[in-house]
């Protein structure tokens, strides 16, 4: 799966510069986390066309970067998230950060994430017999 970094200024309506320019590409925001120092703030989002949407928004003077995160289909089920952390965490992966999306039409919700060793984290999450979502 895909996800976009957006650096945007920490002030009122930049959130929603960066939503604005991502419905002009006609790009669907499927989930989305904003993290924020004093001066700026990291927007993260999950969209059905990556490539479309940095294009546009660099065009708009957005800086953006593209990278790989991990989805998993976890049950809204007490413990699911503590296993699939120490799953990852008893192999030593670090994970940098971490956000959930939930509305998914009668799908279980999905934890995406970001972990330092991306393929050897999905091997052992499919090991351990947990679901990669590729897309949501």
């Amino acid at each position: 799966m895909k996800q976009l970094s957006v650096f945007v200024e920490n002030r009122a309506g930049s959130l929603m510069s960066v939503t604005t320019a991502i419905n002009e590409a006609r790009v669907n925001i499927r989930a989305v986390a904003s993290f924020d120092t004093p001066d700026f703030a990291i927007m993260r989002l999950v969209v059905d066309e990556p490539e479309a949407a940095k294009d546009y928004l660099t065009s708009k003077g957005f800086v953006v970067r593209i990278q790989n995160i991990i989805g998993v289909e976890l049950e809204d089920k007490q413990g699911n998230l503590n296993h699939m952390l120490a799953v990852i965490a008893e192999k030593g992966i670090n994970v940098n950060y971490i956000y959930s999306f939930v509305i998914r039409n009668g799908l279980a919700p999905v934890m995406v994430f970001h972990a330092e060793d991306y393929e050897e984290t999905v091997r052992l999450l499919k090991e351990a017999g947990l679901k990669i979502v590729d897309e949501l």
